[in-house]
């Protein structure tokens, strides 16, 4: 018992402790963080694999490296899982055009199966979101709890109506309108630019499909009174009003004293 007790009282014993629970804490988190993470897809086959790399080498390892595992110019994308690649490629903002604050969206450069094999090429070096699954991107959620979610999450760069914002140095928010339920979802668990990322333990499945509801449900109703004017309500429309009517003033002033002269 004596030397029981002193083994237990070793100077050493608290950092051995205090390692042990180091390895235990991020044990237990990283397989919290691993169920609530989409894993690479399964169903690409060996040959989407060869033909994304043959792609991938041709058109995105000038910037991201042979490897993958990225440059100067580029980030690794060992395992940003294939939502990344079908986001980034299907809105044509990958390959970049050119270099600034942030990729512009553009023109997709790859058709629907060779963005599918470039996913499947980058889904093969590491596991990460897939691209979602159909049911979570059906516009049957609930668009008042979606709009709260939105709210708290989203608005503050993107606008309470999904219309977009400034950010710092040039770069941006994009607005929502026109977006795809699949590119949205994509955004949310991948958190491209600037965006932050929406695992599933903060944002359930069902909770992002109630977001792309309550987007989709802004988009259909339009602007019922008119110009959205960015969807900034009576401080852009009160704007307008008085610098319109203010150059109006100004205008038939100068027609007046040019009449009288």
């Amino acid at each position: 018992m004596k030397a029981l007790s002193q083994r237990r009282r070793h100077p050493l014993a608290a950092v051995v402790l205090l390692l042990l629970g180091l390895i235990v804490t991020g044990g237990i988190y990283a397989a919290a963080s691993g169920a609530n993470e989409a894993q690479a897809a399964t169903t690409y086959t060996a040959d989407d694999v060869q033909q994304g790399e043959k792609l991938f080498i041709a058109n995105c390892a000038t910037c991201h490296g042979m490897e993958s595992t990225g440059t100067e110019n580029g980030p690794s994308l060992v395992g940003v899982g294939a939502a990344s690649v079908d986001f980034q490629v299907g809105t044509g903002r990958m390959p970049m055009a050119m270099q600034g604050p942030q990729a512009q969206q553009k023109p997709a450069q790859f058709n629907e199966e060779q963005t599918e094999q470039l996913a499947a090429y980058v889904a093969s070096l590491g596991a990460g979101p897939s691209v979602p699954e159909e049911q979570y991107l059906e516009t049957t959620g609930d668009a008042a709890a979606g709009g709260e979610l939105f709210r708290v999450n989203c608005a503050m760069c993107h606008n309470a109506a999904g219309a977009g914002g400034a950010l710092t140095r040039g770069k941006f928010a994009p607005a929502l309108e026109g977006v795809s339920e699949e590119h949205i979802y994509e955004a949310m668990v991948t958190g491209p630019q600037n965006m932050p990322v929406f695992s599933d333990a903060n944002i359930s499945p069902e909770e992002k499909q109630d977001i792309i509801t309550f987007l989709k449900t802004v988009e259909a109703n339009g602007s019922p009174g008119g110009a959205e004017l960015g969807s900034l309500g009576p401080v852009s429309e009160g704007l307008f009003i008085w610098t319109a009517g203010l150059g109006l003033i100004i205008a038939f002033t100068i027609w007046l004293t040019s009449r009288s002269s």
